[in-house]
């Protein structure tokens, strides 16, 4: 096997680890993350526990990750080296939080929904993440 396919099988491999993970913890159903967002009325703490969980596990794995010195399937780690806030991410990152708040979905539930079965509000959502992706990309293209 060559290291294309083995980092491809990984890279599968994490993402089926990820849509188990959102699944059994019922982190699919958008009615969770609105419940978590409705601190008013009945609030859902569920999401609470599935993101402290995610940090402690980051925390934890990127320390023996690291560790290693070099990643399994690479011959060094590839960071980000942008360390600055700007107004792109800062937008960003407001547009997604209003579009998670709005639908309940964020990019990983919405796919990992998908095996599922395929609904109306999913495919829009779908659609409008796409399209969404399609014009950032002309945005950063053209700056």
């Amino acid at each position: 096997m060559n290291s294309t396919t083995v980092k491809t099988a990984a890279g599968y491999m994490a993402g089926l680890l990820f849509g188990l993970g959102l699944g059994i913890s019922g982190m699919t159903d958008p009615a969770r993350v609105l419940g978590f967002l409705d601190i008013a009325g009945h609030w859902d703490p569920t999401l609470v526990f599935v993101l402290g969980s995610a940090v402690g596990t980051t925390f934890v794995g990127y320390r023996l990750v690291f560790a290693r010195g070099t990643p399994l399937f690479s011959h060094n780690f590839q960071l980000p080296t942008k360390q600055e806030l700007d107004a792109k991410l800062l937008g960003g990152a407001a547009l997604f939080g209003i579009g998670w708040g709005l639908s309940g979905y964020c990019p990983g539930p919405a796919i990992a929904s998908m095996g599922g079965g395929l609904s109306q509000p999913l495919l829009a959502l779908l659609v409008a993440m796409v399209t969404g992706w399609l014009i950032a990309d002309r945005l950063n293209a053209s700056s």
